[in-house]
This record gives structure tokens, sequence and C-alpha cells, in this order.
């Protein structure tokens, strides 16, 4: 008999959870202020005007409105949020 546990079982179990990376939110579509947009690693897509960056790149609104993505530059990617009219 072994005096031993098998090595298999003991040193498994251990995994991350997914981390749900990618657009929440399309161009066109209405947003709350708050509301995630992009959550990403490093600036794939870069903050336009009423968004803000969390400190994993995560990009979010901070008004309400509707999203826009654009192109500019040597083809970098941008996101903006519309103000939505009171």
């Amino acid at each position: 008999m072994a005096h031993k546990k098998g090595q298999g079982s003991s040193r498994n179990g251990r995994d991350s959870n997914p981390q749900y990376r990618g657009v929440k939110l399309y161009g066109g579509q209405a947003c709350r202020a708050g509301n995630i947009i992009i959550r990403q690693r490093g600036t794939q897509v870069h903050p336009g005007k009423n968004v803000g960056v969390g400190r994993d790149w995560t990009i979010f609104a901070l008004v309400d409105g509707t999203v826009s993505f654009e192109t500019y530059g040597r083809g970098l990617k941008r996101v903006s949020v519309i103000p939505a009219q009171v």
C-alpha cells in the first residue's frame, strides 16, 4: 500500500476565473453614466470625450448619452460618449 497520496489529485484544483473582456456597448447604443463600454488589456481602444479609464484599462461612460467609435491618427481607435439632450 502507498504511504503517500498520489500526486495527481493533491496538486490540481487551481484555475482562474475568466475575465470577460471585449466590447460591451457598440457604436450608436445608449449608455448611462458608469456603464462599462470596453473591458481590455492596455489601450487597444483609446478614451475620447466623456469616458473614463479604470485601473485595469476598462473604459466607462462618465455621462448619459450615445456611444461613438472613431478611427484617428495611424489607424488608432477612440471611443467617446455623445451626451444626451435634456
